[in-house]
């Protein structure tokens, strides 16, 4: 499939350069180097993928339609908190006691 690049041939190392300022990442040369044609190729696929997208097909984010697999919101009789909180190994305050994990003092 050809590509539908037109105006750059191909990334050199001083396009990457440009682009890694403008990120404001520091590249060496040898990074440099080794990402042009590694870019350049990225680019080519993005480019086949472009020539095969036509106008009469519409843009998707999945290959089949999604439906709501949520079940409506009921509300119906649950535990009280009391139940709960007798349960716990321990409680404090109508809270659960857990063990602290943090070096903070409590706040």
């Amino acid at each position: 499939m050809p590509s539908t690049r037109r105006f750059i041939v191909a990334l050199t190392p001083d396009d990457v350069v440009r682009l890694a300022g403008l990120a404001r990442i520091d590249l060496t040369d040898d990074e440099t180097a080794y990402l042009a044609p590694q870019l350049d190729a990225i680019l080519d696929a993005v480019a086949a993928v472009s020539a095969v997208a036509t106008d009469d097909v519409p843009p998707t984010s999945h290959a089949l339609p999604l439906s709501n697999v949520f079940r409506e919101d009921a509300i119906k009789e649950s535990m009280s908190s009391d139940d709960a909180l007798a349960m716990a190994p321990r409680s404090e305050d109508q809270r659960f006691r857990v063990p602290r994990i943090l070096d903070e003092e409590a706040q």
